[in-house]
């Protein structure tokens, strides 16, 4: 039968949205967020354009973002978002209605499933599928998911960190942290604002930790300098911030996912766990990039441990393999679908 749809796979993450088209590849990669008027709420700009924007607004201006710790914080602005991406990558005119794929954290609950499915519905889907994005991941990184053999994967995102066991196509053990790169960021401002009363932004904790961030006792040995208020005087100020101050920042969010992945190995049956000691932990997601992490992982769990060809596209490239082969993918794998 010929199909005349456009098929799209969307990784709607916190920190960022991946929009797979089939025959195509990724063809946008832009983060989360929404510039909207505070009155009226026209949309500005939506991605790249709007990122800038944060923290930057005037009163009558607002950027948002509409996701927090992978679920849908503000419907609307999710569904505008959505229905921007889907637009943008459909060919006018637009005759026929596209279906999608969306992928969801593991540990969703079915209140959180139903927002996603309408609003990829509102802004424009035929039929809406999810997935979860520990699957996604896998399926992305490349991994034979279908095979009697245990597979760890750690999906390290904006808003949360998916660990899962998968075996024989299906999910045997797993868990999903509300724990991320943001939680990095907030750990950076809180430390900067308690060590050194200097007040610093979103954007500048995200840089802080992409150019010098550690999640290793030692560091790099990078600085950089910091610029932001001072809480005392109100004033700017600069600051040298140094790779290990970084790792001191961080240790709590990064502690809790060391201790997550702990738990779920725990929860592993014994042949599995053997299979998983043989391969290694994959480790895929933005957060998997911060330096030391996989060196850290492996002296406190003794697995050695992969980091994925392209972490920050897996989820969006497993989506776009069930694409390709949806009927084979079915059991198991789709976690909730919607039709017109």
């Amino acid at each position: 039968m010929l199909n005349l749809s456009t098929e799209i796979g969307i990784d709607l993450g916190t920190a960022s949205v991946l929009v797979f088209v089939r025959g195509k590849g990724i063809v946008i990669s832009e983060p989360s967020v929404v510039a909207l008027e505070k009155d009226t709420n026209r949309v500005l700009a939506v991605g790249e354009e709007a990122r800038p924007m944060i923290g930057r607004t005037p009163g009558n201006i607002v950027a948002v973002r509409p996701l927090k710790d992978g679920v849908i914080a503000d419907y609307d602005v999710t569904e505008t978002m959505l229905r921007h991406f889907i637009s943008k990558v459909t060919p006018k005119p637009r005759l026929f209605k596209p279906k999608v794929i969306v992928c969801v954290p593991s540990g969703v609950t079915s209140v959180e499933k139903r927002a996603v499915l309408e609003a990829a519905m509102q802004a424009g889907a035929k039929h809406t599928s999810l997935i979860e994005e520990p699957m996604a991941a896998a399926i992305g990184a490349g991994l034979n998911i279908t095979e009697p053999s245990g597979n760890m994967i750690v999906d390290i995102g904006g808003g949360t960190t998916d660990i899962a066991i998968i075996s024989l196509g299906g999910i045997v053990v797993s868990d999903s942290l509300r724990v991320g790169g943001d939680k990095f960021d907030e750990a950076i401002m809180r430390y900067i604002k308690k060590m050194y009363n200097l007040m610093i932004g979103e954007r500048t904790a995200e840089e802080i930790k992409i150019k010098i961030g550690s999640a290793y006792p030692q560091g790099e040995g990078k600085s950089m300098e910091i610029r932001g208020r001072d809480l005392v005087t109100g004033l700017p100020r600069t600051i040298e911030f140094t790779s290990a101050d970084t790792f001191q920042a961080m240790s709590e969010p990064i502690t809790t996912i060391v201790d997550g992945i702990k738990a779920v190995l725990e929860r592993c049956p014994p042949e599995l766990a053997s299979d998983i000691v043989d391969k290694g932990i994959i480790m895929t997601g933005g957060g998997s990039l911060l330096y030391g992490f996989t060196k850290l992982l492996s002296e406190d769990t003794g697995i050695p441990i992969h980091l994925a060809e392209d972490p920050l596209s897996c989820v969006a490239l497993g989506t776009g393999k069930v694409l390709e082969c949806l009927d084979s993918f079915r059991n198991g794998i789709i976690v909730g679908s919607r039709s017109v």
